[in-house]
């Protein structure tokens, strides 16, 4: 099988989209994290560099389809779980549910490496919120 890399880019945005709509917040629960409350529910959530297009077109450049995941065929959905800051920088990233090949750890250094978002906030004061993002990898 041949992924072209325009081909690939198409697919990407149109994964990423789906991406963010299952931008997850749980019921009014926080956890501590290093100090700080972690807010799963806010007024605002946060907003990646570049709004939704900025996000797409990050992953589109940066993620690397790994050679093992293409070598047997894998695909699937990579969920990632991680925590925007107050000051928008991007913390606890975790890999909540894998596939293999080398897409768990792409899926954690795309997430780990990405712009600083906007936080997210409650009552108009920014608070740290948890995330969860789930990454499509598809042959």
């Amino acid at each position: 099988m041949k992924l072209s890399s325009i081909n690939f880019s198409q697919k990407a945005v149109t994964l990423f989209v789906i991406a963010l709509l299952y931008f997850a917040a749980l019921p009014n629960q926080a956890a501590f994290a290093q100090n700080n409350i972690v807010y799963e529910e806010v007024d605002k959530m946060p907003v990646p560099h570049g709004g939704m297009e900025g996000l797409m077109s990050y992953l589109g450049q940066n993620i690397k389809y790994p050679k093992a995941a293409k070598k047997k065929g894998i695909e699937g959905k990579v969920f990632v779980d991680f925590v925007v800051k107050e000051d928008g920088s991007i913390s606890d990233v975790s890999i909540l549910r894998g596939i293999g090949g080398g897409c768990d750890e792409e899926a954690f250094r795309v997430v780990s490496d990405s712009p600083q978002w906007t936080p997210g906030e409650i009552d108009g004061k920014r608070v740290s919120t948890r995330m969860k993002l789930p990454i499509e990898f598809k042959l």
